[in-house]
């Protein structure tokens, strides 16, 4: 079997998945691969999260979605840390997202982190016990960090305590992601983060 014949879940193919975001070309991994889990494979590589699968990558976030304030969002319900029940919730996900567009869902999620992914951000420099913010740049891989964990999050804030599915609900938060829809988590974090930037120059 060669690697064009091979397909994320053994369903969705990668051989017309497009990265339009150059910078983010060499971030987000588009390799072939049949069961997106490889157990830490890639750990002890420099920038090893790049050589990962994307898909893999949102599987991960979605067991633990990233800190708020220090601290996890949740650390019961959805994040169970099992890889099946994540699994299935992407693979779910993805048929949801297919089914409404009629489109490639990997080619969807790409969409989406590009649309999510921040350039700038906020950061604090202290002259003589006095912080002011500063606007810097974003490098590519916290680019599509914060753009997971803000999808996974904003999933998380629709499908806990309450009656949607948690594939429903990662579905619609990347609907509106790839729509650039306000009312997305992700996308309200980015244009707040970039306003913020902005607003410190």
């Amino acid at each position: 079997m060669s690697n064009e014949d091979i397909k994320i879940f053994n369903i969705w193919s990668l051989k017309d998945v497009k990265i339009s975001d150059e910078g983010l070309v060499n971030y987000i991994n588009l390799k072939p691969i049949l069961v997106p889990h490889t157990s830490g494979r890639y750990e002890k590589k420099k920038f090893w999260k790049s050589k990962m699968s994307i898909v893999e990558r949102l599987i991960n976030k979605l067991m633990t979605t990233g800190h708020r304030m220090k601290k996890h969002l949740w650390t019961s319900h959805h994040n169970t840390g099992r890889v099946s029940h994540t699994y299935k919730i992407v693979k779910d996900a993805f048929k949801i997202i297919e089914q409404k567009t009629q489109r490639n869902p990997i080619q969807v999620l790409i969409d989406a982190i590009e649309n999510t992914a921040p350039r700038q951000e906020l950061t604090f420099i202290e002259y003589g016990g006095i912080r002011h913010p500063k606007a810097v740049d974003v490098s590519p891989q916290r680019r599509v960090d914060l753009s997971l964990r803000w999808i996974t999050q904003g999933a998380y804030h629709k499908a806990v305590n309450s009656k949607i599915s948690m594939a429903k609900a990662l579905a619609d938060e990347i609907l509106m992601c790839v729509n650039n829809d306000s009312k997305a988590f992700a996308v309200s974090r980015k244009n707040e983060l970039e306003r913020q930037a902005a607003a410190s120059k």
